[in-house]
């Protein structure tokens, strides 16, 4: 199926035979919840690519797995011997959940023609800054592929993000190109809103070709939102949004919010756990000793949602006015948000990429498929017009067992 080239060449790997149609994707966001894999089946029909979903499963970390990732994501809280370790133990946990996944969909390992994993971020460093007279940029997603490919005897392509990085991208976002390949429509201007630990959505204008696609992230969706939960309550998240609707906005509080210096900064730019995580929710809190978990939960989901919206006023709307917004991600579940972000963008519906024929959980998982049968078969699959990048490149290291 696959073999390498004994003289260098562009690209030295080469696939063998016919293009890789059982593919699966998996990856664990950046709210580190769970692990995500996706078996799907791609085919190219009339000069489309065709993508049928055929099994989907989450696998949670193990007990306190999650807590430990997040604080050894944070500046100066980790060790290298630490992360070095974690970096094989996800390897190893990545390619047991593919195993599990195959057996819940009971199709032999065997038939699966390749994997592609996103991995765990622990830090993303997008914009460039000076080292040793070097201008640098990079990012961090561990669970390293070649753990995988050998626990499952499965070619697997990782790192997907640093090769954008090394031609001036900010490696994020990725998804336009899955949205580009399957959302696209000839008569309808599109926005796909992605609600993970961060919000990112993909302006696709009606009818334009990929490279008139624009994309960034535009702030925390579950992020701030699961980590108050926990810190105020103990559970892992507002289910449905339920205490954020009984809770009151505080007002100067979003106010302070939403002046954020991330909202003001033009695309393309992407976020994360760096900017809006464990320090983001630890000034909230100082901001507001006295407030209660139901009115801090609801000025947060008031912040995730006008955020959101501002982003595609701001950004987006003088230049492409958009016909709909299709939403996926954990956030889709959250009722209450859902509301919100309808009442920021109406008169424009808001409704779930699920009308499409897509689960809302799996669509991340499924871009890490795509973008690793990319990967083989030595198509570029960034764009530049999203990230930043001075190029297309191929993204992804790939890993034979």
């Amino acid at each position: 199926m696959y073999e390498f080239m004994p003289t260098p060449t562009r690209s030295p790997f080469r696939w063998n035979g016919r293009p890789p149609r059982l593919v699966v994707g998996i990856l664990s966001g950046t709210s580190a919840d769970s692990v995500s894999a996706c078996l799907i089946r791609i085919s190219e029909q009339s000069g489309r690519t065709r993508v049928r979903e055929l099994a989907f499963h989450q696998q949670p970390y193990p007990a306190g797995m999650r807590a430990f990732i997040l604080r050894n994501s944070l500046p100066g809280a980790s060790s290298i011997d630490v992360v070095t370790r974690l970096n094989a133990a996800i390897g190893e946990f990545f390619g047991e959940t593919v195993v599990r996944l195959c057996r819940r969909a009971r199709i032999p390992l065997s038939s699966i023609d390749l994997i592609g994993s996103h991995g765990q971020t622990v830090h993303h460093l997008p914009n460039a800054g000076p080292m040793f007279g070097l201008r640098s940029r990079g990012t961090l997603q561990i669970g390293d592929p070649s753990f995988i490919a050998q626990r499952t005897g499965i070619v697997t392509v990782g790192d997907f993000r640093t090769a954008d990085m090394a031609v001036g991208g900010q490696g994020a976002p990725l998804v336009p190109y899955l949205d580009a390949l399957l959302f696209q429509s000839p008569s309808r201007s599109r926005l796909l809103l992605n609600l993970g630990g961060i919000a990112n959505f993909t302006v696709l204008p009606a009818g334009r070709r990929p490279r008139d696609v624009r994309a960034f992230d535009t702030g925390p969706a579950n992020m701030v939102l699961d980590a108050l939960a926990e810190r105020l309550t103990g559970a892992r998240y507002d289910r449905d949004g339920r205490m954020a609707r009984q809770g009151r906005v505080i007002a100067p509080l979003l106010a302070w919010m939403m002046s954020h210096r991330y909202l003001s900064k033009r695309p393309p730019k992407s976020t994360g756990r760096e900017m809006f995580g464990a320090m983001f929710v630890d000034a909230i809190l100082r901001r507001s000793r006295r407030a209660s978990p139901e009115d801090l939960l609801a000025t947060a989901t008031e912040f995730t949602a006008r955020s959101i919206g501002d982003q595609y006023r701001r950004f987006v709307d003088a230049t492409v006015h958009c016909d709909e917004v299709l939403v996926s991600g954990g956030g889709t579940h959250n009722r209450f948000l859902m509301e919100r972000l309808q009442e920021h963008f109406a008169p424009i519906p808001v409704r779930s990429v699920a009308t499409e024929g897509f689960s809302v959980d799996a669509k991340e998982a499924i871009l890490f498929a795509v973008l690793a049968r990319a990967a083989v078969l030595g198509h570029p699959a960034n764009l530049p017009s999203v990230t930043g990048a001075s190029r297309p490149v191929i993204l992804g290291k790939i890993c034979v067992p």
